[in-house]
């Protein structure tokens, strides 16, 4: 069972640049993002009590880190998941995310001292190849002339913020259960997104989002945020991390394919080629 769970996970993650690319063409990035993060806020609420018994209250020098986890993690990376996915398809912004793992071994080994095999280091060489032959559409001179297109951008400032979200969250997970730090990192995340979002007129516009939106919006919050989260911790718990991780190199495949299946969108030889490369690369890097 917790098999299925862990795949059903990486098909949920998969979905959500699926959703966040129906929401971005009708809802601006920061009020999608408050409005994914307040229904994700509420239900972590409710189920931290039921688990915990309470909200534990962190120490005064947790404060700072859990600050900065909603503030990278929730706010940083969802306006730029937003922003991305307004410009460019839900597979192409899967499968660049998806070298999320080799920027955070790579850190890892910088800020941790923790040691790059060269197996790990091949890995990371696969995937940021198959990154760079997915951002310049199998046209790797034209990237070099004209650069990185500005959609491709905004979603590799996704993956800074995670990476900075994935670093942080290690020091604070030593001392606060993984429910109580990303609930708190949601509720911070959503108070920060509040004041960016009402600038942005989300509550006169709200009456006009249309019902795929706000389905959209739902699956965010709920599926691809507190299910995603609650069946991969249990993933975890049963499995270890690492085995548990080799399911998240299906997120990029789901996203391409319910790209393909549900926006129509195209799938070309530099796409299928990128995917292979980040995807093995991935799997390298995590073994």
């Amino acid at each position: 069972m917790i098999y299925i769970k862990l795949f059903l996970t990486a098909v949920l993650w998969g979905g959500t640049f699926v959703a966040g690319r129906i929401v971005a063409q009708e809802v601006e990035p920061a009020a999608g993002s408050f409005l994914r993060f307040a229904v994700a806020s509420l239900m972590l609420l409710v189920m931290t009590w039921h688990t915990e018994g309470c909200l534990p209250i962190p120490h005064r020098k947790q404060m700072i880190p859990l600050l900065l986890l909603g503030l990278t993690g929730v706010a940083a990376y969802n306006i730029f998941f937003f922003l991305g996915l307004k410009i460019i398809p839900a597979s192409r912004a899967s499968l660049i995310v998806a070298t999320n793992p080799v920027f955070i071994a790579l850190g890892s080994a910088l800020l941790f001292k923790d040691r790059l095999t060269s197996k790990r280091i091949a890995g990371i060489a696969l995937c940021l190849t198959g990154a760079v032959v997915v951002i310049s559409r199998g046209d790797i001179m034209a990237l070099l002339s004209h650069g990185i297109g500005q959609g491709e951008t905004f979603i590799l400032g996704c993956i800074v913020s995670w990476v900075s979200y994935s670093l942080i969250g290690r020091g604070v997970l030593k001392e606060i259960s993984p429910l109580v730090a990303v609930t708190y990192a949601c509720l911070i995340g959503t108070i920060i997104l509040a004041v960016p979002a009402l600038l942005e007129g989300m509550i006169p516009a709200v009456p006009d989002y249309s019902l795929t939106s706000w389905l959209a919006i739902l699956f965010l919050g709920v599926l691809g945020t507190v299910v995603g989260f609650i069946w991969y911790y249990e993933g975890i718990k049963a499995l270890g991390p690492t085995r548990a991780a080799v399911f998240i190199n299906f997120v990029p495949v789901s996203g391409v394919i319910l790209g393909w299946l549900i926006l129509d969108e195209t799938i070309n030889l530099s796409l299928v080629l990128g995917a292979l490369l980040v995807i093995s690369g991935a799997w390298l890097t995590n073994r």
